[in-house]
């Protein structure tokens, strides 16, 4: 048997395996899938607001302290 023969054959039988797995993965619905994103956007849109805040306020501090 040669090397790339015995190669196909292994990356055949990995593909198998994954093909094997992924069924067994519980898929969220639409209706889940669009409620996490919303969470999601939501959870960003906080993050980013309070990096901003931080971040102006940081400014302003540095600046009064530099003059």
């Amino acid at each position: 048997m040669s090397e790339q023969s015995g190669e196909k054959k292994g990356a055949m039988q990995f593909l198998r395996e994954v093909r094997t797995e992924l069924n067994k993965v519980s898929w969220p619905t639409k209706k889940e899938l669009a409620s996490y994103t919303g969470v999601v956007g939501i959870a960003v849109v906080v993050v980013c607001a309070l990096i901003w805040v931080c971040d102006t306020a940081f400014s302003k501090l540095f600046r009064f302290i530099l003059g």
